[in-house]
């Protein structure tokens, strides 16, 4: 990271973080549960456009995550500000799609935990519009068995009402998020193995559901509405690269 790279994050975070903490007031449990060194990855049940902003500046230790690429294209004051913004909060620009998308979506999370910092991810895949907690895709095994990373379960619970979905100004609430304890998932087999990835995933899944105290949906989330889709759904519902969906 340059000079500059560093100067932006560091001002972004000083700038922003007390507004937030200031507008949402937020109760934050478990921050011991972060570890301060080392790649470690935070995977967060997801309920608003909020999410990411709340978990970077309210976790211990700079977090980095995916967005869409959009957000860092734009110009004028207006392109300058937005990438001043994301780029300071830890945003990774990234492309939409699947398959090869998907995947490099993944490598770019990879490069960052293989340079020992921390990365956050939505197992889900995109935001729950019921509040219900969907099942994981399995990205979030591949990049721990991958990197041999911990997991830290993450919990939000009031994004949801900070900026429900579809809404554009964010409201005033407050918002609670929560660190589980570390998960090891080498014991569940290589990042090769479609069972070792589908029951790791499971597992921190589960493990989100105890903090978030969510009703399981059982199912994934934006289920596909023709035969075709169901069918290349089911297809490649063990492929890591369906995992993720930048905000």
């Amino acid at each position: 990271m340059s000079g500059s790279t560093k100067f932006t994050t560091s001002l972004s975070r000083a700038v922003v973080t007390p507004l937030a903490r200031l507008l949402w007031r937020p109760r934050i449990i478990g921050r011991k549960n972060v570890p301060r060194r080392g790649a470690v990855i935070l995977a967060s049940n997801h309920r608003s456009f909020i999410d990411s902003p709340a978990i970077t500046l309210m976790a211990p230790r700079k977090v980095s995550f995916l967005a869409k690429q959009e957000y860092f294209t734009g110009t004028g004051v207006r392109g300058a500000v937005s990438r001043a913004f994301f780029g300071g909060i830890g945003a990774i620009g990234v492309e939409r799609g699947a398959g090869a998308a998907a995947q490099h979506a993944l490598d770019l999370g990879l490069e960052r935990l293989e340079a020992g910092e921390a990365f956050a991810i939505y197992p889900e895949g995109t935001r729950s519009l019921d509040g219900r907690l969907y099942k994981g895709r399995t990205g979030v095994a591949w990049l721990a068995l991958t990197s041999g990373a911990p997991v830290v379960p993450v919990a939000l619970t009031g994004t949801e009402d900070v900026q429900p979905v579809g809404s554009r100004v964010p409201k005033l609430a407050r918002v609670t998020i929560e660190f589980g304890e570390p998960m090891d998932l080498s014991g569940f087999g290589e990042a090769s193995s479609g069972r070792a990835r589908r029951h790791a995933t499971d597992a921190v899944m589960a493990a989100i559901q105890q903090l978030s105290g969510q009703e399981p949906a059982n199912a994934y989330n934006n289920p596909p509405s023709t035969i075709v889709e169901r069918v290349k759904q089911a297809l490649r519902r063990d492929d890591p690269a369906q995992a993720v969906e930048p905000d």
